[in-house]
């Protein structure tokens, strides 16, 4: 029970990594506030993780929205008094070149991936200034090496990267108590890794599968556990000398 009497809000906890992460930070303990712009997947995962014994609560959140933001962490604070943790993990992935990408795509890619992360970042620091906590932002090996077809991809997720760096150093000079690290999942079985290739024509999507499993040393996509995992150990107390800090979880993708 590493999480218990911890806090944690996670973005994006209505399915994939971030449910996954929901489910396991309860399970060890934690007190997980749950949200997600899409309320009743939300409230679905939240039911399930307190039908069997967990505490969790869902919130509806456009992680976009500054004022929600201010007024969702108020409301933590609110009920419980205090915020643990932050887990920054909405995010949305849509495909296309440097060539052929929008700039409402691309514009979009950003609010969603590395705006609101700055915002929930801002928020979170304020809440746990006096006690301190953890931020754990979920980047992307795509934040560390390029991918010809997701270019604002790469750009949102390498703002995440290197503002997480900076974040951390703020906190640490101030004296917060507060530890901000990055996660930097690899192709991971999700349904935003699916829907991304169902966007792709068929034969364009079989090649990029093909070549991302041919690039992976382990032969295999990971499972949104294997992420959990990896912010359960940056949300928990083991990681307390870590901040600024990069954690890869790709099965040896960046490897080479």
């Amino acid at each position: 029970m590493r999480m218990t009497n911890k806090v944690v809000l996670i973005t994006g906890a209505g399915s994939g990594l971030g449910e996954a992460m929901a489910r396991r930070l309860a399970q060890e303990g934690a007190l997980v506030v749950a949200s997600d712009i899409d309320f009743a997947a939300v409230q679905g995962v939240v039911a399930s993780i307190v039908d069997s014994g967990g505490h969790a609560e869902a919130e509806h959140q456009d992680v976009t929205d500054e004022a929600r933001w201010t007024a969702l962490v108020d409301a933590v604070l609110a009920r419980h008094g205090h915020l643990d943790v932050l887990v920054n993990n909405a995010g949305i992935a849509l495909t296309g070149s440097a060539e052929d990408t929008t700039l409402a795509d691309w514009q979009r890619t950003q609010r969603v991936n590395l705006d609101a992360v700055f915002l929930g970042t801002r928020e979170a620091i304020r809440a746990m200034k006096t006690r301190g906590g953890s931020i754990v932002n979920i980047s992307s090996i795509e934040g560390i090496v390029g991918e010809p077809l997701t270019a604002a991809y790469n750009a949102s997720k390498g703002g995440v990267r290197i503002f997480t760096k900076s974040a951390a150093l703020h906190c640490a000079a101030e004296g917060y108590g507060i530890r901000v690290n990055s996660v930097h999942p690899g192709f991971i079985l999700t349904p935003m890794v699916e829907n991304a290739l169902a966007g792709m024509p068929a034969e364009q999507a079989a090649a990029f599968h093909a070549r991302i499993i041919d690039s992976i040393p382990v032969r295999a996509m990971g499972e949104p556990r294997d992420i959990a995992n990896g912010v359960l150990f940056l949300a928990s107390d083991e990681s307390r000398y870590m901040t600024g800090t990069e954690l890869v979880i790709d099965g040896g993708y960046t490897a080479r």
